[in-house]
């Protein structure tokens, strides 16, 4: 049995160390859980991992001007720098955590931050930008095992009693990790210049790594008499093509409005069913089309997805709407967006533990209710109220965003079978990811439209405004779907007991 998964309110609790050594884990104190120092440790390589993959993904963005300039490339070309990064994420995540299933979630995630560390350093001494370009493709291979198996990694080290407090933990780091790259990498090209930006993550990178090798449990053996599973070589392919076809057709087809886009869109399509067809004759698939049957893991993918869709309708619409709808300067844009992730968080690790006391859906509930009265003001709310009247809304959107995500993956996780855990942590990220490039798309092109306006740089503050209303109304409707699905689980779930997983 794992020791894990027996806790009780104010009993100690065993752990297992990165030696295989069981130690106690320290009691609770006035209600909240004290893990073991080994066991704290662990949180913290978890925590820097996940912290640096998120660093590495809002980090490069303030540096595009820069390096357009320093390579002599257009603007179209560099961006190939972030794209690079996010498509080796999103194809890549949901293998390689099936592939940490099958050959050992510790091994793969040291081999992971190892593989960013040296990444990060070729990124800073690359001397043309296509070698930058293949280094920030390798660096998104790494962050791909370190999203996809930090996860992953929680039910091996806490008890499951408190799995939503370290899910808020990561939660927060991810959180710190995106609002902290712009403003970073800011000072560091100001300091230094480009490199610095890809270097500072070598420093980090080593203490992760020493700190995983050192306290994240060992690997478990195979079962007796269990014979191993294959690893999906044609699934992952397919999956892989399925998902760079469809993010392109996002971030460079325009949401299929263009002939560019329309292919891409049909390609992804078309690999979608061919994987589908795969997976249902392969003897060891990639992914499980049953699991789509449990209703509490296909509404937690979809609804991750849909939420994320509206999150991306924050960071398209706000800088537009500050510029323009209120009339900020850069600087007070820039600071104005910060608060959105600053709340998220100041409220990830507190909405764990709020998720331990009272449930998982409960909370997920409670998420999504807060994320829809935020988007249902910014709907309404007219422009005299001025940036308090844009912000107090975003802070409410963001704080239900960061409850529902802790409680969401705190509910998907819980009871996923040991030998499952790197791959269902690789389709929560996965939905996170395509909910994101797809609002990126979808409500650009939706708030593009309500503008009126042929270029929305220059559109007048009436218009944006109007565009950033009907932007919120239709993320409003897509919530309410969201807490649709979720209180129809809910139900579902309560009055039947959930079936297991298939292996």
């Amino acid at each position: 049995m794992n020791p894990h998964s027996e806790s009780a309110r104010g009993h100690g609790r065993h752990h297992t160390d990165a030696g295989g050594q069981e130690t106690d884990a320290q009691p609770e104190t006035e209600g909240r859980w004290r893990p073991a120092p080994s066991v704290r440790w662990a949180l913290a390589g978890l925590s820097l991992s996940m912290l640096l993959s998120s660093l590495g993904t809002s980090i490069a963005n303030v540096a595009l001007p820069t390096l357009a300039q320093a390579f002599d490339a257009s603007f179209q070309q560099v961006q190939w720098i972030v794209l690079a990064y996010l498509l080796a994420i999103t194809t890549l995540i949901v293998s390689v955590g099936r592939l940490g299933d099958l050959i050992g979630r510790r091994r793969l995630l040291l081999a992971g931050i190892l593989l960013f560390t040296v990444a990060s350093v070729l990124c800073g001494l690359a001397p043309t930008l296509w070698l930058l370009i293949a280094a920030r493709a390798a660096q998104g291979l790494g962050a791909a095992v370190m999203m996809a198996l930090t996860m992953a990694f929680v039910g091996e080290t806490v008890p499951k009693a408190r799995t939503g407090s370290a899910m808020g933990l990561l939660g927060t780091m991810s959180a710190v990790g995106t609002a902290l790259g712009p403003s970073l990498g800011g000072l560091l090209i100001a300091g230094l210049d480009w490199r610095a930006v890809f270097l500072v993550n070598a420093p980090l990178g080593v203490l992760t790594l020493l700190l995983a090798h050192r306290h994240l449990p060992a690997d478990q053996g195979r079962e007796p008499g269990r014979s191993r599973a294959r690893f999906d070589h044609v699934g992952t392919l397919l999956l892989a093509l399925t998902l760079a076809a469809y993010a392109l057709a996002m971030t460079l087809g325009g949401g299929g409005f263009g002939a560019r886009g329309a292919i891409l869109l049909a390609a992804a399509v078309l690999g979608g069913a061919l994987f589908v067809r795969a997976e249902a004759r392969a003897a060891s698939p990639l992914i499980s089309l049953a699991t789509f049957r449990d209703p509490v893991l296909g509404t937690g993918l979809a609804t991750s997805a849909l939420v994320s869709t509206v999150m991306m309708a924050t960071l398209v619409v706000g800088p537009f709407h500050l510029s323009r709808a209120l009339g900020l300067d850069e600087a007070r844009v820039g600071l104005a967006l910060s608060a959105g992730p600053l709340v998220a968080a100041l409220t990830s690790a507190p909405a764990g533990r709020v998720t331990d006391r009272w449930g998982a859906r409960r909370m997920t509930v409670v998420g999504l209710g807060g994320v829809l009265a935020g988007t249902l003001t910014l709907a309404v709310l007219p422009t005299a109220l001025g940036v308090i009247g844009y912000l107090a809304p975003i802070a409410v959107t963001t704080a239900g965003y960061a409850v529902f995500q802790t409680a969401n993956n705190t509910s998907v996780m819980a009871d996923v079978p040991a030998d499952r855990r790197g791959v269902m942590s690789g389709m929560l990220n996965l939905s996170r990811n395509l909910g994101l490039v797809t609002g990126a798309s979808a409500m650009g092109a939706v708030f593009a439209f309500a503008s009126a306006a042929t270029d929305i740089t220059t559109a007048r503050p009436e218009a944006v405004a109007t565009g950033t209303r009907v932007t919120f109304a239709v993320a409003a409707a897509l919530i309410v779907l969201a807490l649709a699905l979720a209180v129809t689980t809910a139900g579902r779930r309560d009055r039947a007991r959930r079936a297991p997983l298939p292996v």
